[in-house]
C-alpha cells in the first residue's frame, strides 16, 4: 500500500465564529416502514465488502465511515471486524473484490494538529485516527451516526441525491478541528493531484485527481459550513500532490454540506447549493429515509420470519446503490478521455460490475427498475460513442477491462428484447457487434479458431465462455430486428463453448493454438493467474452455458448423465484447490461456490432434466446458510448488488438463467406472498402460504388459477399483471410438471 510523505507550507484565516441550534435527529415516526427492516452492516463482515454509510437510492454520494486499514477486506474503505475511524468520506464502491475511491474526507477531532517532519507526515493521518465501538454506531438508510471514543465527538450523516450532510457535536470545552484529507488516508489509490483552497470564512472548495483501479479519477468538491472557520491551514509535499487541510471553529455544533462533481468546482457547488438550501438536517434525513422507502416499497412481502424480511430488505437496499449518478445537476460529466460531456435527457451512471451483474441485477432492474435502465443503457452507448467499445467494468469515467467478457452486450440485449426503453436500438446493436468484434482477449483468434488458444491467451476457457453468453444475445436482438444475416453468424458463434469439450475427461478445457490440451489438468483446482478459469475451476466452469442448456446436456450425454454430474458436483468433497481460492470462491456445497458468481444459475439446471425438487432443496439450502441477518451475512463479495439480486429473485420463487431467453426457472419461494409493482401499473403477485425452511418443495404451481405444467414463466406473463400461486411440502413431488 502506498505511503504518503508530505513537506510543509500554510496559510492560516480568521473568522468571526457563530453557531446555529443543534438539530434534533430523534424521528417520531412510529409508523412500520420497511426501510424498518434494512440493517446497512449485513454484508461488512466476512467477505462483503458493503460499507454502513449514508447512500441514496442510485445517488452520487456514498458518506461513510473509513477505517484506514489495509487489506482485500476493506475493498470497501469498512470492515467490521474493525474499530478505527480515519475519516469519513465521499465515494464508496459497494461489494467489490478491489478497492477505490473513499474520496475527499474529513475527520473531526479535539487534538491540536501538528505537522512534523516529511517522515513523520508520512503517518498524519493515522496520528489523529479515533476508536469508535460497535455499541456506539448505528445505521438506516440515508443516515449513518458514530461516537468516537479518544475525543467524544458524536458524528451523523446523510444524504440528498447529490449532497452530503454532516452533524459534528464536538465536546463543549473541547478544540474543534475538522481534518479534509486529500490524500493522506490509507487507501487504494494514489492521489495525481489535488488543490484546496478557502473561499471564503463558510466555504471551502478543491479538487482531487488519482490513479488507481480507475486510472484517471477526477473529484471537485465544494463544502459549505454552518459557522465561520476561526482558523485555517494548508499543508502538501512539493512534488507530491497530496494536501490536507485543518479547519478550526468555535461552536460545538458543526454542520457541513459537500457537492461533488467530476468536472469542475463550479459544478460541485451548483450540485450543492441548487438541491440543498436549507440546514435542516432531520428533514434531510427524513427525505432520504423517503427515497428509499419509496424504493422498496416496489416489493412488499409479507414472511413470518423477521429475519427474511431483513434480509430481503436489506438486500434490495443493496441492489440500488450502485449503478450510481454520474452527472451533475446540468448534466455534464467527466468522458473517458478527461473532457468534458453532456449527458442530454438522461442521468449518466457509472459503477458497471457487469460480469457479476447481468446475471442478477440487470434481470431484477427490468422489473422494477425500468426508467433507470434506460439511462443506464443510455450512459453504456455514451461510453461506446466515446470509445468504440462498450463498458466491461467502467468506474468514474475510467474503463478498467476487470474481469472478462464485455456484458453490456447482455444486459443491452434484454432490455431489447424486453421492449425496454427509448434509447436508439440501432446504435445499440451496433454497438453490441462492434464490441463483439474487438481484437480483445483472444477474441480475433476466437471469430477465426472457433476457439481461443490457451498458450497465448491467459484464462482462455473462461472468456471463451463469456463471449459465447453474449453472443447469443446478439443473435437473439440481430433476429428480432430482422437482421437474418446476423442472426445466423451468433448463433453459430455462440455455439463456440463445444470446441473447447474434452471428451476424455468431460470437462472445458484449454486448448492450445496447436489443438492439444493444457496439461496438467485438474478439475477441482483454481488459481486464474495460472489457470485456464477466472476465479474458477474445470467443475465451475462446466456448467456456464446459460444460452444452450440443452446442447450442454447432449454435450454431456444426455438428461440422466448430465443429472448424475450435477449430482456429483455438489456432493464433490474437495470442490476447490489452490492458492488463495478461498478469496474469490466462498460459500461452497461441493464444487458450487455460492460467494462468486459464475455459480449463481447451476441450482436451477434440474429443472431442464425434470429433477425439479433437487433445485427447490438447493435453493432453500442456499437461502438459508449463505444469508443471514448478521454483519457476515453475505457468503461472498457483493459486487454492487449481484449477490442481493439473486436472493431476492430466488426468495420470490424465479430466476432467469439466461436473459435474453424471457424466462425465470421456477425454484423454492421462502416467502408466504409476495407482491411486486411493475411499471405498467400492473403486479405480480406470488401466494405460497405455506413455505417455510421445513416447506422446501413445491407440491403444484398455478399461473392466474390455472396449473401450470412447466418448469418456468415468461417476462411477458409477469409484467402483464399476474397470480403465481405455489403450494408448498415437506416431501419432493416427483410428479410435478410432469407433463413438461
Amino acid at each position: 500500500m502506498i505511503k504518503r510523505n508530505i513537506i510543509i507550507a500554510g496559510l492560516a484565516i480568521w473568522a468571526i465564529a457563530c453557531s446555529p441550534t443543534k438539530p434534533n435527529t430523534d424521528l417520531e415516526d412510529t409508523t412500520e416502514r420497511l426501510t424498518d427492516f434494512v440493517d446497512p452492516f449485513i454484508g461488512t463482515g466476512l467477505n462483503g465488502h458493503t460499507f454502513p454509510g449514508a447512500a441514496y437510492p442510485f445517488g452520487q454520494i456514498q458518506l461513510s465511515p473509513d477505517n484506514g486499514t489495509e487489506g482485500w477486506d476493506w475493498s470497501s474503505g469498512y470492515h467490521y471486524s474493525d474499530s478505527i475511524v480515519s475519516g469519513f468520506s465521499h465515494l464508496h464502491l459497494s461489494g467489490t473484490g478491489i478497492g477505490d475511491l473513499t474520496d475527499i474526507s474529513f475527520l473531526p477531532t479535539t487534538q491540536k494538529v501538528s505537522f512534523r517532519d516529511r517522515e513523520e507526515n508520512a503517518d498524519f493521518i493515522h496520528r489523529y485516527a479515533d476508536k469508535y465501538a460497535h455499541e456506539n454506531e448505528s445505521a438506516s438508510p440515508g443516515y449513518y451516526a458514530v461516537k468516537l471514543e479518544n475525543t467524544g465527538i458524536s458524528a451523523e450523516f446523510t444524504v440528498t441525491e447529490r449532497v452530503g450532510f454532516h452533524h459534528y457535536s464536538f465536546p463543549k470545552d473541547s478544540l474543534k478541528n475538522l481534518i479534509l484529507n486529500l490524500g493522506f488516508a490509507i487507501n487504494w489509490d494514489e492521489t495525481t493531484k489535488s488543490n484546496l483552497n478557502i473561499v471564503d470564512s463558510t466555504l471551502v472548495t478543491g479538487m482531487r485527481f488519482s490513479t488507481g483501479w480507475a486510472a484517471d479519477q477526477h473529484v471537485y468538491f465544494a463544502a459549505r459550513f454552518s459557522q465561520p472557520i476561526t482558523q485555517s491551514e494548508i499543508r502538501n509535499v512539493p512534488g507530491n500532490e497530496e494536501k490536507v487541510g485543518v479547519l478550526s471553529f468555535s461552536n460545538p455544533d458543526l454542520l457541513v454540506k459537500v457537492g461533488l462533481s467530476s468536472v469542475s468546482v463550479e459544478n460541485a457547488l451548483k450540485n450543492l447549493d441548487q438541491t440543498l438550501v436549507d440546514w435542516d438536517f432531520d428533514r434531510v434525513r427524513k427525505a432520504a429515509s423517503d427515497a428509499w422507502e419509496n424504493e422498496l416499497q416496489k416489493i412488499k412481502i409479507e414472511a413470518t420470519d423477521n429475519e427474511v424480511r431483513k434480509i430481503l430488505y436489506t438486500a434490495l437496499y443493496h441492489t440500488m446503490i450502485q449503478p450510481a449518478l454520474f452527472s451533475d445537476l446540468n448534466g455534464e460529466f467527466k468522458g473517458v478521455d478527461g473532457s468534458v460531456k453532456t449527458a442530454k435527457g438522461y442521468k449518466r451512471y457509472t459503477i458497471f460490475s457487469l460480469w457479476d451483474t447481468y446475471r442478477s441485477l440487470h434481470p431484477l432492474f427490468t422489473l422494477i427498475e425500468q426508467p433507470r435502465v434506460n439511462d443506464m443503457i443510455k450512459s453504456m452507448l455514451d461510453h461506446y460513442e466515446q470509445t468504440g467499445i462498450l463498458p466491461v467494468w467502467e468506474l468514474d469515467g475510467n474503463e478498467t477491462f476487470c474481469m472478462v467478457g464485455n456484458h453490456s452486450i447482455t444486459v443491452i440485449a434484454e432490455a431489447i428484447l424486453k421492449g425496454i426503453g427509448d434509447f436508439d436500438y440501432v446504435l445499440a446493436y451496433q454497438a453490441m457487434k462492434e464490441s463483439s468484434m474487438q481484437d480483445r482477449d483472444g477474441m480475433a483468434e476466437y471469430d477465426r479458431l472457433g476457439f481461443i488458444p490457451a498458450d497465448k491467451i491467459k484464462e482462455s476457457v473462461s472468456k471463451l465462455m463469456e463471449i459465447a453468453v453474449s453472443d447469443y444475445s446478439v443473435a437473439k436482438v440481430a433476429e428480432k430486428l430482422g437482421k437474418a444475416d446476423d442472426a445466423e453468424y451468433f448463433r453459430k458463434r455462440a455455439q463456440n463453448y463445444k470446441n473447447i469439450y474434452d471428451e476424455q475427461t468431460g470437462f472445458f478445457r484449454g486448448k492450445m493454438a496447436d489443438g492439444n490440451w493444457t496439461t496438467p489438468f485438474d478439475p477441482t483446482y483454481s488459481d486464474h493467474q495460472k489457470t485456464d478459469y477466472t476465479e474458477g475451476n474445470g467443475w465451475q466452469y462446466l456448467w456456464l452455458v446459460p444460452q444452450d442448456v440443452d446442447g450442454l446436456i447432449d454435450l454431456v450425454g444426455g438428461k440422466d448423465t448430465f443429472a448424475e454430474r450435477l449430482d456429483q458436483f455438489f456432493e464433490l468433497k474437495d470442490g476447490v484447490k489452490g492458492i488463495n481460492a478461498s478469496l474469490d470462491i466462498s460459500g461452497l456445497i461441493g464444487g458450487y461456490a455460492h460467494g462468486n458468481e459464475p455459480s449463481h444459475h447451476i441450482s436451477f439446471l434440474y429443472n431442464y432434466v425434470g429433477k425439479y425438487w433437487k433445485t427447490q432443496e438447493l435453493n432453500r439450502k442456499i437461502q438459508t446458510i449463505f444469508y443471514s441477518d448478521q454483519p457476515g451475512g453475505l457468503i461472498g463479495n457483493e459486487d454492487c448488488g449481484q449477490m442481493s439480486a439473486w436472493y431476492i429473485l430466488s426468495v420470490l420463487g424465479f430466476y432467469p438463467v439466461h436473459s435474453a431467453d424471457l424466462v425465470y426457472q421456477l425454484g423454492s419461494p421462502l416467502v408466504q406472498k409476495a407482491e411486486v409493482k411493475l411499471l405498467s401499473g400492473k403486479t405480480l403477485t406470488i401466494l405460497a402460504p405455506n413455505a417455510s425452511p421445513e416447506n422446501k418443495y413445491v407440491q403444484e404451481v398455478k399461473l392466474n388459477g390455472e396449473k401450470l405444467n412447466r418448469s418456468y414463466i415468461t417476462h411477458a406473463e409477469i409484467m402483464d399483471g399476474a397470480v403465481l400461486e405455489f403450494t408448498m411440502g415437506e416431501q419432493p413431488n416427483l410428479m410435478l410438471f410432469h407433463n413438461n
